[in-house]
């Protein structure tokens, strides 16, 4: 017994490894960071306390930048989500080319978001982008998508939910594909309607897949930051500036890696804490409607 029990602690001893590598170690260092001066001009890791942490707190350009991520990955998820549904009800349906159209979907998932950011950078561009002249047609614009703040929002949020609605609509399909048949004979047989039948079967049933969509593609979208690199560069002026983007410009632009160790360490526990209490609710949410 003693001799199986010894395998097991050797079989689970690289993942510990592994985990100690990528995820505790940096941690750590991060921690020790955050505590020193170091920066470009202070190569030495000098212990200063809590000076970058009290600094960061009248840092009004960082809490910014957690505001403007709250408004780009609140938007963008609720909107995915919405979108996914309705793609992933409409392939999952009997319809012509229906394994065409899955495929389809998917394709702006398969492009890095750095080149997908770059060839969006050129479809709103001011003057020679198709998107300004598709609205010349109907008689709107030239739009300023990149260098005004709504319209750089806008464009941010159109880039992410081009790319990232086909994952939605993949997980919401892949749940819609292992539901019973038996709760929607019985909604058929009760002469229930389309409408009726996705709000009292459909969405019930699909609740604990919607919640883990919606966790997972809120943890992705709370790191954004190489499609704002690429497409807007944080402006016009900071307008769009993400966490994720600020730590570029304060770590490795500006060589302050202490500071930038101090506002990661907040950064990640913020967004522990938010995606957390999201959870929570959606959770609870999705539950009150599976009960109703």
């Amino acid at each position: 017994m003693t001799s199986i029990r010894r395998y097991k602690a050797l079989f689970l001893l690289p993942g510990l490894l592994t985990l100690v590598l990528i995820i505790i170690f940096p941690l750590l260092f991060t921690i020790r960071v955050s505590f020193s001066g170091w920066n470009v001009a202070s190569p030495e890791m000098d212990f200063i306390g809590g000076a970058n942490f009290s600094r960061m707190v009248h840092d009004g350009r960082f809490w910014s930048s957690m505001l403007h991520l709250l408004v780009l990955a609140g938007g963008t998820v609720i909107i995915e989500y919405v979108l996914g549904f309705a793609l992933a009800l409409a392939v999952w349906r009997e319809v012509r080319a229906r394994r065409f159209l899955r495929i389809l979907f998917l394709v702006p998932m398969m492009t890095t978001p750095v080149v997908m950011a770059a060839v969006w950078q050129m479809m709103f561009h001011q003057s020679l982008g198709p998107v300004n002249d598709l609205l010349s047609k109907v008689g709107i614009g030239p739009v300023e998508w990149l260098t005004s703040d709504r319209p750089a929002y806008v464009a941010l949020m159109t880039v992410e939910i081009w790319q990232w609605t086909p994952f939605m609509m993949l997980l919401l399909l892949a749940g819609l594909l292992s539901l019973p048949r038996e709760p929607f004979m019985a909604a058929a047989i009760d002469g229930a309607g389309p409408l009726r039948t996705f709000w009292r079967v459909t969405f019930p049933l699909l609740a604990p897949v919607s919640v883990t969509a919606l966790i997972i593609r809120m943890i992705e979208a709370s790191k954004m930051s190489d499609t704002v690199y690429v497409l807007t560069s944080g402006g016009p002026g900071s307008a769009t500036e993400t966490p994720g983007y600020y730590l570029y410009i304060r770590g490795l632009k500006e060589q302050q890696t202490g500071y930038a160790g101090a506002l990661s360490l907040t950064y990640l526990v913020l967004m522990i804490v938010g995606l957390t209490i999201m959870s929570a609710l959606l959770v609870r949410a999705f539950r009150s409607q599976e009960e109703s």
